[in-house]
């Protein structure tokens, strides 16, 4: 099975915070649409096509389906049959840190969790080894230093090539990469929410990370799909809105939509989608090393790809997104 072989030349790669790792733009997640409900050949395409046009980053977890484990078993059963020969031209990704087995030891960060935990996603993937291994969110009743130490110990056991954090806030992620930093154990990268309409990392996020010297890249850039044309005129049946999906129908409200109107038509005068202005967007920022997009399709991806068309803004477009943004 062949690629497309100049898949490197349409995809921009940016350096991994100080690291020797370069990241694509734009990644792929497989939080949802890779589960045991989803249609195999049509994620099967998915992966395909992201792989032809220059996507080698890819992000899973231990809870990732549904159900939980299968986007790891569906992705390791499709890298044996589509990507045998190209192991070494991929960057994979999984993670341990929320709610994954019965009992006190299924979840969180503990060392007895996160050993556990990625032996069992390293048999669903039936690999040997992941290149970046992420605790998924910070544990407020487990130190800190067992946490990063079992992390470290992971790398030395080459079971993983680069430790990851996610969803730690500023001050936290400061203490964690002083401590691996310590065990001679650099934290690689940092996986915050982030989009025009979550934009906490700002606040000191991103400054530590860009200090620290370790890579960004930002997931649910969409919002959920608020930063689409999808909930203009309401909110759609068969929305994560109407089904209340990790996206409540409360959130859908009049001055958002008013917000979301007016985001559109500056995408619109830009040649791109909403979806797609929010993805260029992040990307302006140099301390980005990449965007974590998912895709219910091969079509959906190849839409968000058209991000990297235009990625440059004028300092009145920026200006018009920061005041329609402060509208209340």
């Amino acid at each position: 099975m062949t690629f497309n072989p100049n898949r490197y030349n349409v995809m921009p790669y940016r350096r991994c915070g100080r690291s020797g790792i370069h990241l694509p733009a734009i990644s792929l997640g497989l939080w949802q649409n890779f589960g045991d409900i989803d249609q195999k050949s049509v994620f099967r395409d998915t992966l395909r096509t992201a792989f032809d046009h220059g996507i080698t980053h890819f992000d899973l977890a231990n809870n990732y389906g549904p159900p939980p484990g299968s986007a790891e078993e569906n992705f390791g059963a499709i890298l044996r049959s589509d990507f045998m020969g190209y192991r070494d031209e991929l960057l994979l990704a999984t993670k341990a840190g929320y709610t994954m087995w019965s009992g006190p030891y299924g979840d969180w960060g503990s060392r007895k969790y996160l050993m556990a935990s990625l032996h069992q996603s390293l048999q669903r993937l039936k690999l040997d080894y992941i290149d970046i291994f992420y605790h998924h969110r910070p544990d407020p009743n487990t130190p800190l230093e067992e946490t990063m130490s079992a992390l470290s110990d992971i790398v030395r056991q080459g079971k993983a090539l680069y430790i990851g954090l996610s969803n730690y806030p500023a001050d936290l992620a400061k203490k964690a990469a002083a401590i691996l930093q310590e065990l001679k154990c650099p934290c690689l990268i940092h996986q915050p929410k982030y989009s025009m309409l979550v934009r906490t990392a700002e606040e000191e996020l991103l400054h530590v990370l860009d200090e620290e010297g370790i890579g960004v890249i930002a997931f649910s850039p969409l919002a959920q799909g608020l930063l689409t044309n999808k909930y203009l005129q309401g909110i759609p049946t068969d929305s994560r809105a109407s089904r209340e999906h990790f996206l409540k129908s409360t959130a859908i409200t009049p001055e958002l939509i008013i917000k979301l109107s007016a985001l559109n038509d500056l995408a619109g005068e830009r040649g791109q989608s909403l979806a797609q202005m929010a993805i260029a967007w992040l990307l302006k920022d140099r301390r980005l090393t990449s965007v974590l997009v998912g895709a219910r399709n091969a079509g959906q991806l190849l839409d968000s790809l058209k991000a990297l068309d235009n990625l440059a803004f004028s300092q009145g477009e920026l200006d018009r997104i920061e005041s329609i943004l402060a509208t209340t």
